[in-house]
């Protein structure tokens, strides 16, 4: 499978599955303690949001910053994120995170448990992507599993890419892509393309926070 197939895959993994994309944010007390770490994060000014799934951390940010656009793929999610979060500053966007490029700069790039579903050889693009979208002294703030999290997943061995197997209520099955980071090989990839960065480890999450090379914005 290329990177392409299994990334519409993931996508309709994410439209079926809307109606069940915030169980795991009641479930799980270390997904609560995460969203209250957002008061603590470098976030303000006009925020970029991608993968923004059910808004879960979107009205967090608009409570921080001058404005939020909230972009993602999936259009149920967005249905979902729209009829929670009513702040007039926040815009939502559906478009291909792989394709969508933004008009605008920002003094905030914020992602939660989205770089794990990039592919490895689609990684410098997307930090390219994102350096062009931060306005001079913006940086990018990120959330994710760590490695830790590969033993609640059904991962799927001998891919090409890395890949885990999803199931939904309906007994349906999606494969996604799901790269287990740690925060070191972050942190050394990030240096490697130019970026300052710096990651802290928290139950099993990591949380990073970076600035892109000199004179990469556009």
């Amino acid at each position: 499978m290329d990177d392409d197939a299994l990334l519409a895959e993931q996508v309709a993994y994410y439209r079926a599955g809307a109606a069940e994309y915030d169980r795991p944010y009641a479930e799980y007390e270390a997904l609560q303690r995460l969203l209250a770490v957002v008061d603590e994060l470098p976030i303000d000014g006009d925020v970029l949001e991608l993968a923004c799934g059910t808004g879960q951390w979107t009205a967090l940010l608009a409570a921080r910053a001058h404005s939020v656009t909230a972009v993602d793929a999936a259009a149920e999610v967005l249905a979902l994120a729209r009829a929670r979060t009513a702040s007039p500053a926040v815009q939502f966007v559906e478009a291909d995170l792989f394709e969508w490029q933004p008009s605008r700069r920002y003094d905030t790039v914020f992602f939660a448990f989205w770089l794990s579903h990039v592919p490895p050889t689609r990684l410098p693009g997307f930090w390219r992507t994102v350096a062009a979208a931060l306005a001079p002294g913006g940086r990018a703030v990120f959330i994710d599993d760590g490695p830790a999290a590969a033993a609640y997943e059904e991962v799927l061995t001998n891919q090409p890419i890395p890949t885990a197997l999803r199931r939904l209520d309906d007994g349906s099955r999606y494969r996604i892509v799901k790269v287990f980071h740690d925060a070191r090989t972050v942190t050394d990839d990030l240096t490697a393309l130019g970026w300052s960065v710096r990651i802290r480890s928290l139950a099993g999450n990591f949380i990073g926070i970076a600035e892109p090379p000199a004179g990469s914005g556009r």
